[in-house]
């Protein structure tokens, strides 16, 4: 009995955070959030609406409930985006993934999710798995700025890392099917979505790894990112993270296990 009570306790707490915590992670009232606009494992927006919803969106409304602001969701096009909104005061929290390269001007929470990242490739291509990607003479594409293309900065031997920055639909694709690339790097949910209409392409069965992502803010904000540690902490007990996660959609996405203490 007294363990139901603690936990229920507990519960609440995390429900209710109080007037310190928001003027710790909004001070003005307002919670200001900037998020990956064009990643879908952060946010996607309805076609039929044009409602913007997804992960992102969903924890990012359970946290202004919480502190008792009203939201304010800023859509960027890249990584550094979200990352300068956040450390230039834009922005008082922000999503994106944790990447030892992006420390510095921003703080990093403990991660909530993990993203999954592969590779996309030709039907008649020889790769058939991650453990073929580093190769001597094969080129490999990924999004530049990306965690993946930091990842393979770092990791790649023999490959040779092709930084891109597509600009128009479907380029990255081409350069797959004409020989450019040997294999294109991304989120699993992207390059699910990329098969549509490029029957000559396909998806390795396997993963390289899961990014993991964070919440982030300006550094020296040490109170705003404990409340943001403590409230992933309690999402993920709730079951709260599992859920939004689940009614996402979105392939290759999963709660990321709690942090060790």
């Amino acid at each position: 009995m007294r363990g139901l009570i603690r936990s229920v306790l507990i519960a609440l707490m995390g429900a209710t955070p109080g007037v310190g915590a928001q003027s710790a992670v909004a001070p003005d009232g307002i919670l200001r959030v900037a998020y990956l606009a064009n990643n879908p494992a952060q946010a996607t927006k309805d076609p039929a609406t044009g409602e913007t919803r997804g992960v992102a969106v969903d924890l990012a409304r359970e946290l202004g409930r919480r502190l008792g602001t009203t939201v304010n969701m800023i859509g960027a096009p890249n990584p550094q985006a979200v990352i300068d909104a956040v450390a230039n005061g834009q922005a008082d929290i922000g999503f994106v993934a944790y990447n030892p390269e992006r420390a510095g001007p921003v703080e990093f929470s403990q991660p909530y999710m993990l993203v999954q990242q592969t590779f996309l490739v030709r039907q008649d291509s020889p790769i058939r798995s991650v453990a073929d990607i580093d190769r001597p003479k094969q080129k490999i594409g990924a999004p530049k700025g990306d965690s993946i293309a930091l990842y393979l900065a770092r990791t790649l031997k023999q490959a040779e890392l092709v930084e891109m920055t597509e600009t128009r639909p479907g380029e990255a694709n081409e350069a797959l099917v004409d020989g450019r690339l040997h294999a294109l790097g991304s989120n699993r949910q992207r390059l699910t979505a990329a098969l549509k209409n490029a029957s000559r392409l396909r998806v390795l069965p396997d993963d390289l790894y899961g990014v993991e992502q964070t919440l982030i803010v300006q550094r020296g904000r040490s109170e705003a990112l404990n409340v943001l540690n403590q409230f992933i902490d309690d999402v993920r007990r709730s079951g709260f993270l599992g859920g939004t996660i689940e009614r996402s959609g979105v392939v290759g996405i999963a709660v990321a296990p709690a942090a060790v203490k």
